[in-house]
């Protein structure tokens, strides 16, 4: 069975947060990198990955993606810090591996 992926994408100035779940996280933050899917993300320049958490089906990505997008945008923000304390979009580092 494949891996999902709950993932935080932000904006360049991280004034908002977009919340999704894939089961290729790569393809996925390529697909709104580059606009290739039309909606809240491409309308709002999110492309930047913040975060992401693998889970082992779509039944559970879905319950934490819509945990998280409960989240206060100050509680997104920890959440993101606790992996990436300087909020650097790590695309290319997940790319890398």
């Amino acid at each position: 069975m494949n891996d999902y992926y709950v993932y935080i994408l932000s904006n360049k100035i991280q004034s908002i947060f977009y919340t999704g779940i894939t089961n290729d996280l790569l393809r996925r933050v390529y697909e709104h990198k580059y606009k290739l899917v039309e909606g809240f993300t491409s309308r709002y320049n999110i492309s930047e990955l913040m975060y992401f958490e693998k889970t082992p089906d779509p039944e559970s990505a879905i319950i934490r993606e819509k945990q998280i997008k409960k989240y206060s945008q100050k509680k997104k923000i920890e959440l993101i810090q606790l992996t990436n304390p300087g909020m650097n979009n790590i695309y290319d580092q997940v790319l890398d591996d």
